[in-house]
């Protein structure tokens, strides 16, 4: 009997690209400060930036646990989703909350770094494998 090999799908890609990019420097804010994905997690202050940055590493982090141990497509998609949320309650964070994150949130383009950018190619490549079901 044959041992089954290990699959690298798209989906399994995209999610550990969306995870490394969580921690690579996401946006460069006023006087030069740049942070990762944990930097805007701040448990002393509960808000949607934490919300959002935490539910961006835990999507991700189950999308590759569940996509290593092979236990189910409607699992890879809620994995997905929670991180795709997690996106979209940090940028409507940052637009709520005052000081450094209205500096990012005005030129959010502008002020994004690799990390960002890797985050939102990991969520396309891992939707694209979804669908393509590679």
């Amino acid at each position: 009997m044959a041992k089954k090999g290990f699959n690298l799908s798209l989906y399994l890609i995209g999610m550990a690209v969306t995870l490394i990019g969580f921690c690579l420097p996401m946006f460069s804010g006023a006087l030069g400060s740049s942070g990762n994905g944990f930097s805007f997690i701040n448990f002393d202050r509960s808000t949607f930036v934490t919300i959002g940055a935490l539910l961006i590493a835990i999507g991700a982090i189950a999308g590759v646990v569940v996509a290593l141990l092979g236990k189910g497509d409607q699992l890879e998609w809620i994995a997905l989703a929670v991180s795709i949320a997690g996106g979209v309650i940090l940028v409507l964070g940052f637009t709520t909350n005052g000081g450094i994150y209205k500096a990012i949130a005005k030129n959010m383009i502008k002020h994004s770094t690799i990390g960002f950018w890797m985050v939102v190619v990991g969520w396309v490549v891992a939707a694209v494998g979804k669908v393509l079901k590679k």
